[in-house]
């Protein structure tokens, strides 16, 4: 905790910089509008307390803008009703190279997790390990099998399904971060082991009042093709070329800063 107090310390003291810069008339002129989901660490949230809301404090300082936010829940057609429909110019973090979004190189890949609590001792888990078939697994859900998380189709091409819990990635909104449920569900022992994409099991698992043990998950040996890490990347609305190249150029520029502050959020690194 005390290395994201000093990283956030830091980045405050950068945006008080980037309040003065602002005062200028000729950066006051231009707005970043960043998409961001309002209730969503450790991503982001209306509190500017994510992750991603630092990033974009950190793009608006050094491309002299002032920062604001499209709130808008990441849900299915996120894309399609924000960038798409230019609602708003960036959206801090969407995986590299996805279709309807032009991205700029990865700032960060990290990798989906196994998560357990330290005193079971389950090390070493894969895919293949045959005490996943008696274990109380708690897997990412979006939708059907076509869209579902690449652990909940390894999984089930296994044949484990029956002990199964699906936790939707979107969760109870009406709840503080819905998403970290999985992670909270190992924690109270009602589930053994949870797969869990790796910056919210990392962050809340840094935060949880029970010891609990993050282990990366190795590829899928029976199909290599299904990714279990992946690289990060800001997004614009494809076509936007000029933004991409100016936030990228950021991106590389300060990436010492942004990797500092991932860590400070417990991002694993894959």
């Amino acid at each position: 905790m005390s290395a994201q107090r000093s990283v956030l310390a830091m980045l405050a003291a950068a945006s008080l910089v980037s309040n003065v810069t602002a005062a200028d008339p000729a950066s006051a002129a231009r707005t970043l509008v960043v998409c961001a989901d309002p209730n969503n660490l450790p991503f982001s949230n209306r509190a500017g307390q994510g992750f991603e809301n630092h990033l974009a404090q950190l793009l608006g300082r050094e491309l002299k803008a002032h920062v604001s936010y499209l709130w808008w829940a990441q849900r299915r057609g996120y894309v399609r009703s924000t960038l798409n429909e230019a609602k708003c110019d960036l959206w801090p973090g969407v995986a590299s190279g996805v279709d309807r979004v032009m991205t700029t190189k990865p700032y960060y890949r990290s990798t989906y997790v196994f998560v357990t609590r330290a005193d079971r001792h389950l090390t070493s888990l894969s895919f293949d390990d045959p005490r996943l078939k008696r274990l109380s697994i708690g897997v990412q859900m979006i939708g059907n099998n076509a869209t579902n998380t690449p652990p909940a189709q390894a999984l089930a091409r296994r044949g484990i399904t029956d002990n199964i819990h699906g936790y939707m990635v979107y969760g109870h909104y009406d709840r503080p971060n819905p998403s970290a449920e999985i992670v909270r569900a190992v924690e109270r022992g009602e589930i053994d082991v949870a797969v869990v994409w790796g910056p919210l099991a990392g962050y809340f698992a840094q935060r949880s009042p029970v010891r609990l043990r993050l282990e990366a998950v190795p590829a899928d040996s029976e199909d290599p093709r299904l990714p279990m890490t992946y690289s990060i990347a800001v997004g614009v609305r494809s076509g936007n070329a000029a933004l991409r190249d100016q936030v990228e150029q950021v991106l590389e520029h300060d990436k010492p800063t942004i990797d500092r502050l991932l860590r400070a959020y417990d991002v694993p690194s894959a």
